[in-house]
């Protein structure tokens, strides 16, 4: 295997151990993002970023060296003091989150920019590789492995995915807890304060690990947006983190290619195929995205017409006799527009309605029974305001018409026999009951 890899070409090692550190970087930060998307505390991801600096520079101040441990330690303790600093504003000052927030990070990391000013002769930490990351560069600096080279920021980031993935294993349950009800999971013991700063000092410490790939200021994007893309595409938690990883493996591999051929930063392009991953996920998400919104709206409003359409054609064989009427009489009781006249081709397309040699429309039988169902829904529906809910019987019909598009017949079933099989609504109109009832009586006020 070793020989296999060493015989590959060095251009392709080096695109695939690239393409390795951005990737477990990018998983890494996109799993912990996912619970920071869930508690609406995303920017807080962006504050630990910047406010680990000066723990970075105060960590080697006290022991002399560059070492990964004192420089981790250093920078988990400034994130969680980040955002015990950033609550303690909220609660004892009483400042808005995001003021509170925008106030440690801003002042910690004008703090560390100072400290890394001041000892720059003494400390290899470029500002701009904090910054924006090298990325690119990770693969000069390796470790022998018998015949491997391995690079040094993958065994760095690939550790921190190893820790977080432990991490979410073993607290699994108490960060999906306090994630969605903290008040539930102080109830049953478990301290969310605790977690939180568990987490935070997890953010931490990712953040300095994607120091030399992505840069503190790239890596927001690594902790924001896969895991918003994923909360786009479901609810699910355990899918929520499949899908932000798949989102940030993928990201980290355009982000290369894309880097490559355009001949610009990698860790930029990393960043940018996240931020084109969410916009697709907003405009296409089939739930929440802007155009499946859109589809949703034009579906649920043909649907109204449409049953509308039935509705009148119902009320008006019940109340008049009239077995058919005229395309245009119709149209102008629903409204003339292209909505209607696109609700029109769709009944005739299903069936639910005929049209006679002159172009008059009449129910048919599979319409008289859709028709059925919702006169039913509706009445019902007038019944139990009027009944349960002392509501005016003048004043129940806008609610009721409203209700019957999204009444099933399973929950209709259940409403008339709470109400004990009414006969009549509260205006005096007979309440549907099979076909028979085609041939309500006429005389009854129909709603």
């Amino acid at each position: 295997m070793i020989q296999w890899w060493n015989s590959l070409p060095i251009h392709v090692t080096d695109a695939i151990w690239t393409i390795s550190v951005g990737a477990t970087c990018a998983i890494a930060c996109a799993l912990l993002g996912c619970y920071l998307v869930l508690r609406r505390i995303s920017l807080i991801g962006d504050a630990i970023s910047h406010a680990v600096l000066p723990g970075l520079v105060l960590a080697f101040i006290l022991t002399g060296t560059r070492n990964p441990v004192p420089m981790m330690l250093g920078a988990m303790a400034l994130g969680v003091l980040t955002a015990v600093l950033t609550e303690a504003l909220h609660r004892v000052g009483r400042v808005p989150t995001d003021a509170s927030m925008g106030v440690v990070f801003t002042s910690l990391f004008a703090l560390g920019v100072i400290l890394i000013t001041v000892y720059a002769s003494q400390i290899d930490l470029d500002p701009g590789c904090v910054l924006y990351g090298l990325i690119e560069f990770t693969v000069f600096d390796t470790i022998g492995f018998g015949e491997l080279e391995v690079p040094r920021a993958f065994l760095a980031t690939g550790a921190t995915l190893g820790l977080v993935l432990a991490f979410i294993t073993i607290f699994w349950k108490e960060l999906k807890i306090c994630s969605f009800d903290p008040m539930l999971a102080s109830s049953m013991g478990i301290s969310a304060a605790l977690v939180h700063y568990m987490l935070m000092a997890m953010v931490a410490m990712t953040t300095v690990s994607s120091f030399e790939a992505v840069g503190s200021i790239l890596v927001v994007a690594m902790l924001i947006a896969p895991g918003a893309t994923a909360h786009l595409l479901t609810d699910r938690l355990g899918r929520m983190m499949r899908i932000a990883a798949g989102a940030a493996l993928s990201s980290a591999i355009l982000g290369y290619l894309g880097g490559v051929w355009l001949n610009t930063s990698v860790a930029g392009m990393i960043a940018v195929v996240s931020g084109i991953q969410f916009a697709l996920a907003a405009m296409f998400s089939p739930r929440y995205g802007v155009i499946g919104k859109a589809v949703h709206n034009l579906r649920m409003g043909l649907q109204i017409v449409r049953e509308d359409a039935l509705g009148i054609l119902w009320r008006l064989r019940e109340r008049e006799g009239r077995a058919s009427i005229s395309r245009p009489e119709l149209e102008r009781l629903l409204g003339a527009g292209w909505m209607t006249r696109l609700a029109m081709r769709g009944l005739q397309s299903s069936r639910l309605i005929t049209a006679s040699a002159a172009g008059d429309l009449a129910l048919s039988g599979a319409g008289r029974e859709e028709a059925r169902r919702l006169v039913r829904a509706h009445r019902l529906w007038e019944t139990f305001l009027s009944s349960e809910l002392e509501r005016s019987p003048q004043n129940v019909d806008e609610s009721a018409h409203r209700i019957e598009h999204v009444l099933d017949s399973d929950l209709a079933d259940r409403l008339d026999h709470r109400l004990s099989h009414p006969a009549t609504d509260p205006h005096g109109s007979p309440i549907p009951r099979d076909d028979a009832d085609d041939s309500l009586a006429k005389e009854t006020p129909a709603r």
